[in-house]
């Protein structure tokens, strides 16, 4: 007999267990020979992590589609394994060392370090993979691989040798995102740009020579509002430090303020007067006339944009920074290397490497960080009378009025420099405070600086093509539609990718340099040095980019670059389950990979699923307190719970699924339902009946079940073939609190309690086949209550033929219409009298009578045949016909009928529309007010994209809830 309550924390792990002692999840478990391959490969998590809400939500998604095809007798697997994450981990480490106070990795030395990071993966792998398992994924464990083990990173080295022989892979000078912290560069996806406080000083840029002309501005209309000669130009910068790396000051080709001076030098404002550096004045579409002076200062070495128009113009670009984000320090003195830079302005041909090599940072600000070095040059800069001054009461400006020495932490070193009292000067230097983006890195937590720096490129360009195809011609398809345009977008103007990193941890790239810097390009150093004559070498100490060796995934993991079985049975893989965030970064990736070495895509289908916020629309942030930990759903609500939770609000093109712990709690209010709904088969003496056939039942209730079952499961199995997780959770939902528990088992209880024991016998057995129906589709959404079921079950009838996990998926088996319809209208008309009911107010236990006007014969019968389910259910007094509807009731149509229901008497008729006219009320002025919101560009252009949507959402819940308040005033107006 079953526990009066489900126990899901101590169900879970015994029925885990159960499935790996029965090899259930190896691949091809339970499938007969010659079934057709089904495949799907795990995105890695970071071999270091733990489990959180986009993993849960992630690998649910992914099991429930495992799970399902294999019940439908695949030949499946589910290819585990972490991602050796490079400087997630390297970060890892490195901070343990220094929190237990051992030598750094620099002390340690790079052969004991990377041995120190393989003990920290082998004692943190299991969490990440044990914390998947409490979820329920029933991954093949044994094929569990690792991006750096043995026959992975042979896979690895392979790809980069072909590759670079290919001429697809090389060694170049170009701007990458820098952190300071870690000293290396970094991806895109690993860059959080966060909006910040921070200022734009405006500088003036002397011409050469004294030179002057004159600067012109027009209004709109072609007015002129400013005439003056000018000896300089002005320019806007949110990073004066940079300005020692200018290589040309900008203007858009249309602007006519600067038409007479492109062409002509200017002086950077800053370093020793008597070697300052001349730049020219060029033309380049970047500039934006409207913006700021509309003159642009172009550094191309610290500026993605800057770096185009360098570019594009032939502007040498100067490294001003160290890896530590500081100036440099190296190289001669600062009037010989202006020297070098100043012959290159003369006509002087120098390479980017050459050019990389001069160092232009004045000789009193080398070393210095980069923060420290832009206080002195703007300081240096304002005493030199060359910060653009304005009306120290102007708008912009009028917030440093009388507060300079707070702020900003230069304000006191700008009062001095203009020789002011700290009461505050008459002018002012133009400097605006504003929001501005800044990048960070998403672990150092450092400003990221853009800088050029050395790196191994891979040419995306080349590889992007074939992946660009495949979803064009629909041989790779990505859900939901709108990713198309996504992906399209990316790779049609896709850039180099940078693939090294200056870290220890991960790939070491496969290359090695003789004394003179030659190249040679291995698998292994044997051949390397073969290759180079015996000379002696050194390898390259940069590693791959992380992601490179996950491009590789779907065929790696199969064996690749060996033509394994396992290679040839499950590659291509059938679909693809990830965020839409690292569709760049990994998806397009294994398009490119895998179109190139196997000459096929690695999976037909990409879904991209949904964020998981907050129950108020949030993006969880440790800052604001509300990450969500699923571990603690499930020590709390069970993994079933936690997984129909996320499945059922997964939502094909919302980019957002809110999670809470309300949410939890509903899928562990519908185990407990199933729950009990069984516990109360069982004690009605409900059993599996072996060979049971329910197209053979005759009873109407029984065939009605047997139908709607088999509607359930079409649903189920045609939601899931279009990934739709939330219609396929939806509808076995609704199937079993609605139909099942509420109808059926309920119109069943008469008969459990009746004389007729044919009917008895008839609808035990129906009953014990349904709840088995429902244990099958229901499995994948949540498996271990009904693996639990399917065994328990048993105890008082025939046992379940071996695990669930490995049953056959069900069919529809009944398609009986008549006894469908008969049922249905029954269920139909108690809804509708119980809806009445609610809507107006009536007290549940008064008892109302129901009055049928112009009914057909039909409906005479089956109201004959049901009367007292009528009377029991939708809790009325009498069921009568007429020919006219009774004065003062409220009036609905069942099918041909009117179904009356004299209330008059029943409730205060004054009383309940003036509730409902308040209710009315106050949801008009809810949706008046967000809609006011809504309808306002700035809120929707400027608030955060989970507030926008949570608005959206109000509004619609609030339309919903007037409509149906509506409808009960209409109803109060027919009363009378």
């Amino acid at each position: 007999m079953l526990d009066k309550t489900y126990d899901a924390a101590s169900v879970e792990p015994r029925i885990y267990e159960t499935w790996e002692q029965s090899e259930a999840f190896k691949a091809g478990a339970g499938a007969k020979e010659g079934a057709p391959a089904f495949s799907i490969v795990i995105p890695p998590p970071n071999v270091t992590g733990s489990l959180h809400m986009g993993h849960a939500l992630n690998n649910t998604l992914q099991d429930i589609l495992i799970r399902w095809k294999r019940m439908q007798g695949y030949d499946v697997l589910w290819q585990p394994g972490t991602d050796h994450a490079g400087i997630a981990t390297q970060m890892v480490v490195e901070r343990e060392l220094m929190e237990t106070q051992q030598p750094g990795r620099r002390e340690m030395g790079r052969e004991a370090f990377v041995e120190r990071v393989w003990e920290q993966k082998r004692k943190s792998e299991g969490t990440i993979l044990g914390q998947l398992k409490r979820l329920g994924a029933s991954c093949d464990w044994s094929r569990t691989e690792f991006t750096m083990s043995a026959n992975l990173s042979a896979a690895v080295l392979k790809v980069f040798v072909d590759l670079y022989n290919e001429g697809l892979i090389y060694r170049s000078k170009r701007l990458v995102n820098w952190d300071p912290k870690f000293e290396t560069a970094i991806s895109d996806l690993e860059v959080e740009n966060v909006e910040t406080d921070g200022h734009m000083w405006h500088f003036k840029y002397p011409l050469a020579g004294g030179e002057t002309y004159e600067y012109v501005e027009k209004d709109e209309e072609g007015n002129i509002t400013l005439r003056e000669n000018r000896d300089y130009i002005s320019i806007a910068t949110t990073r004066p430090e940079t300005m020692l790396g200018d290589g040309a000051v900008a203007v858009h080709p249309g602007d006519t303020r600067y038409a007479p001076i492109v062409g002509k030098l200017c002086e950077i404002p800053v370093g020793p007067k008597a070697h300052r550096r001349l730049i020219p004045i060029i033309t380049d579409s970047y500039p934006d006339p409207d913006f700021g002076s509309g003159a642009v200062k172009i550094t191309g070495a610290h500026d993605f944009n800057d770096y185009g128009v360098a570019q594009r113009n032939k502007i040498p670009m100067y490294r001003l920074m160290d890896t530590k984000g500081a100036m440099r320090s190296d190289g001669a003195p600062y009037v010989e290397e202006a020297a070098k830079a100043q012959a290159i302005i003369d006509g002087t041909e120098m390479t980017v490497k050459e050019v990389d090599l001069i160092n232009i940072v004045p000789d009193d600000l080398r070393g210095l960080d980069r923060y420290e070095a832009r206080k002195r040059v703007i300081e240096q800069i304002t005493a030199e009378g060359l910060a653009v001054m304005v009306p120290a009461d102007r708008p912009d400006v009028a917030w440093m009025k009388g507060n300079a020495p707070e702020w900003h932490p230069l304000g006191r070193a700008i009062i001095r420099a203009l020789g002011e009292d700290e009461a505050g000067p008459s002018e002012l230097p133009m400097v605006e405070s504003k929001k501005i983006m800044q990048p960070f890195g998403d672990r150092s937590k450092v400003v990221i600086e853009p800088m050029l720096t050395d790196q191994w490129f891979v040419d995306a360009k080349t590889l992007a093509g074939p992946a660009l195809e495949a979803v064009r011609n629909g041989t790779t398809k990505l859900i939901p539609g709108n990713a198309d345009k996504i992906y399209y977008n990316w790779l049609d103007d896709i850039q180099p990718w940078c693939i090294s990193r200056q870290l220890w941890w991960g790939h070491q790239i496969p290359v090695w340099y003789d004394e003179d810097g030659k190249e040679f390009c291995a698998q292994t150093e044997e051949e390397a040095i073969e290759m180079a004559g015996g000379r002696a070498l050194t390898r390259d100490e940069d590693v791959l980019d992380t992601w490179f060796s996950s491009a590789l995934w779907p065929f790696s993991t199969l064996g690749w670059p060996n033509k394994t079985p396992e290679l040839e049975r499950y590659y291509k893989t059938d679909v693809l389950i990830t965020g839409l965030d690292i569709i760049f970064f990994w998806v397009a990736r294994m398009m490119m990979q895998g179109l190139h070495f196997m000459n096929e895509v690695p999976f037909h289908t990409v879904y991209f699923n949904s964020i998981v916020v907050d129950g108020k629309g949030k993006k969880m942030s440790k800052s604001t307190g509300n990450v969500i930990d699923p571990l603690d759903l499930i020590d709390r609500f069970g993994a079933d719970a936690t997984r129909f939770a996320l499945a059922s609000q997964e939502v094909q093109a919302r980019r957002m699924l809110r999670m809470s712990d309300q949410a939890a709690e509903g899928g562990q209010r519908f185990a407990t339902k199933l729950w009990n709904a069984s516990r109360f088969a069982e004690m009605n003496g409900c059993a599996r009946v072996e060979e049971f056939d329910p197209s053979t039942t005759k009873h109407t209730l029984n065939r009605w079940i047997a139908t709607e079952t088999g509607r359930c499961i079409t649903e189920v199995t045609a939601a899931l073939e279009d990934y739709r997780f939330n219609d396929a959770a939806g509808a076995v939902y609704k199937f079993t609190w609605n139909t099942f528990c509420d109808w059926f088992l309920e119109l069943a209880k008469p008969i459990f309690n009746g004389d007729d024991e044919a009917a008895k016998a008839e609808t035990r057995a129906t009953t014990a086949w349904a709840i088995d129906e429902i244990l099958k589709v229901l499995h994948p959404f949540m498996p271990f209550l009904t693996e639990e079921l399917w065994e328990r079950l048993g105890d008082e009838g025939n046992k379940a033929d071996g695990l669930l996990m490995l049953a056959a998926w069900p069919q529809a088996l009944v398609s009986d219409e008549d006894a469908a319809a008969e049922i249905n209208w029954l269920v139909n008309l108690i809804s509708e009298i119980r809806s009445v009911r609610a809507e107006m107010n009536v007290p549940a236990g008064a008892k109302v009578s129901v009055v049928m006007v112009g009914t057909n014969e039909q409906t005479r019968s089956r109201l004959s045949t049901h009367e007292s389910a009528v009377l029991r259910l939708a809790r009325a007094e009498t069921v009568t016909l007429a020919d006219t509807a009774p004065s003062g009731s409220a009036q609905i149509i069942v099918g041909e009928a009117t179904v009356c229901l004299p209330l008059a008497g029943v409730i205060d008729l004054s009383a309940e529309r003036a509730r409902l006219q308040k209710e009315i009320g106050k949801l008009e002025a809810e949706i008046s007010k967000t809609e006011k919101k809504l309808s306002n560009p700035k809120f929707v252009e400027k608030a955060p994209e989970d507030v926008v949507e949570g608005e959206r959402e109000k509004v619609a819940e609030s339309k919903v809830k007037l409509e149906k308040v509506q409808v009960a005033m209409n109803r109060l107006a027919e009363i009378g």
